[in-house]
């Protein structure tokens, strides 16, 4: 089974796809997509549907994974997060992907054994659990690891397979 990991983000979403065979967990592909700081919002959140969409098409996975929304202090960057999700989403949901969703503290769990793990640990089990995987940059390795923690928990809770 392919699996896409999405970590979204207005200036830089990150996905990843992993092919999950049982326990086994193997590399397939991660990138990240940038838009432009200075681009009108609509063309920004285009970008992330098309360029997403591109994506899946490209890799044609079984299954989506995404990080649950959170808010942040600011309020303004709350409201980007959200209308940078949607797009992802929409883009998922265009291309009749099933989408998970997960916690940052369950997918930090999952990874590395605790939901309060610091990136620097996610990404050093990454290359224990991914060790020929070449990782773009943060974003692609926090969509790795939804990827990861999606093969290990949607299993066990019921969701998409």
């Amino acid at each position: 089974m392919l699996i896409l990991g999405l970590d979204p983000s207005l200036t830089c979403t990150g996905w990843g796809v992993i092919r999950s065979e049982g326990s086994r967990i193997s590399h397939i592909a991660n990138g990240q997509i940038k838009t432009d700081a200075k681009a009108p919002m609509a063309n920004r959140l285009s970008h992330l549907l098309t360029a997403v969409e591109a994506v899946i098409a490209e890799h044609q996975p079984d299954r989506a994974a995404c990080e649950e929304v959170y808010v942040n202090k600011n309020p303004q960057s709350s409201l980007k997060l959200a209308q940078a999700r949607g797009a992802v989403l929409a883009a998922c949901g265009a291309s009749g992907l099933a989408v998970n969703e997960h916690s940052a503290r369950l997918v930090k769990k999952s990874i590395v054994g605790t939901g309060a793990a610091e990136k620097t640990q996610v990404q050093a089990m990454l290359k224990v659990l991914l060790p020929t995987a070449t990782v773009t940059g943060a974003d692609a390795a926090d969509a790795l690891a939804i990827a990861i923690a999606d093969a290990n928990l949607a299993p066990r809770h019921g969701e998409q397979k």
